[in-house]
C-alpha cells in the first residue's frame, strides 16, 4: 500500500521532525498544501528559487515523493464555479496556477475540495450547473494532462458548506459523466463519516474502483485521522481487493498535541496497512 501524509498535519518549523517520523513509520509519499509547503515564498504557486531548492531538498533527503497537493485555491479572492463571468474566470485562472505548479514539482494528482467556491447558487439550476462544471472540467483535464497531472474531485459533505458533489455517488457520477482521463475521484473517508456512508464502502469501492485517482483517510472536520484502527484496516482490506494502486493519505489538521499526536496515528495507519496486506 502506497501511503502518504498530508502536511497540513504540521506547522511549517515542524516539517524536518515530521519528515523523520513518516520515515519511521514507513510513509513515502507527502501530499502538500503549497501555502504550507512553500512557507516563505511570496507566492507559493510562483515559488522563488531559493524556496524551491529548499523544499525539494528537504524533501529529497528525507527519502519522501511528492504525490498529491490539496487547498488548490489558496489566497484566490473572488473565485466561483457557479458564479459570473469574472467569478468563473477567477476559478479558472486559480486552478491553472495550480496545475502549473504540479507540473514544476512533479505532482501526479490535485484534489479540488473548495466547497465555498463550488456552491450553486439559488437562482441556477442542477442541470445549468452540471454543464457548467463539465464545460470547465473538461477544460481543466486537457490542462492537467499536459501538465502531467490529473484532478481528483472529493465530495463535500453540505456540513462544509457547498450544495454540488456533497456525496460519494454524486461526485462519481459527475466524473464518470465527464469522462476525462485526467478527471478523478478522491475517496474522502471523512465524508463518509459525515454522510453516515461509511457502511457501504464494500459496495461503494469496487463500484467505483476504475475513478478513484486518490483516497484520504480522514475524520470528519480534520480531526486526528484514523480514529479506528479496525476502520483504517478495513478500508484498506476493501481497496487493495478492488485493485487500487494508487496513493492513500492520512488528511487531518494540526493536532493539539503536536507531533506526539501525529505520530500515534501515522503508526496507526501504517499498522492497518500491514494487517490489510497480511489478509491479502
Amino acid at each position: 500500500m502506497n501511503l502518504a501524509v498530508s502536511n497540513i498535519a504540521w506547522a511549517p518549523h515542524d516539517r524536518l521532525a515530521a519528515y523523520a517520523l513518516l520515515g519511521e513509520n514507513g510513509i513515502g509519499g507527502l501530499e502538500i498544501a503549497p501555502g504550507l509547503f512553500l512557507d516563505g515564498a511570496e507566492d507559493p504557486f510562483v515559488p522563488d528559487a531559493t524556496t524551491l531548492a529548499r523544499v525539494l531538498a528537504e524533501t529529497a533527503d528525507a527519502g519522501l515523493r511528492l504525490v498529491s497537493m490539496q487547498s488548490l485555491l489558496y489566497g484566490v479572492e473572488g473565485a466561483a464555479l457557479f458564479g459570473p463571468t469574472e467569478a468563473r474566470d477567477r476559478f479558472r485562472s486559480g486552478m491553472l496556477r495550480a496545475i502549473g505548479l504540479a507540473e514544476t514539482l512533479g505532482i501526479p494528482n490535485l484534489v479540488f475540495g473548495s466547497p465555498k467556491q463550488r456552491v450553486i447558487p439559488d437562482h441556477m439550476s442542477a442541470q445549468e450547473a452540471h454543464d457548467r462544471a463539465v464545460t470547465i472540467f473538461g477544460a481543466l483535464g486537457d490542462a492537467a494532462a499536459a501538465a502531467g497531472t490529473r484532478i481528483a474531485i472529493e465530495a463535500n459533505p453540505a456540513a462544509y458548506g457547498t450544495n454540488f458533489l456533497t456525496d460519494a455517488e454524486a461526485a462519481t457520477g459527475f466524473v464518470r459523466a465527464l469522462g476525462h482521463p485526467a478527471v478523478t475521484v478522491n475517496f474522502d473517508v471523512g465524508a463518509m463519516h459525515m454522510n453516515d456512508a461509511f457502511r457501504h464502502v464494500d459496495r461503494l469501492i469496487p463500484d467505483t474502483a476504475d475513478l478513484i485517482g486518490h483516497v484520504h483517510v480522514s475524520e470528519p472536520f480534520l480531526a486526528p485521522a484514523p480514529a479506528r484502527h479496525a476502520d483504517a484496516r478495513h478500508l484498506l482490506s476493501v481497496l487493495h481487493a478492488a485493485g487500487y494502486s494508487g496513493w492513500v493519505s492520512l488528511e487531518m489538521a494540526a493536532p493539539e498535541g503536536g507531533l506526539d499526536t501525529l505520530g500515534i496515528h501515522v503508526a496507526r495507519l501504517a499498522a492497518a496497512a500491514r494487517d490489510a496486506e497480511a489478509r491479502g
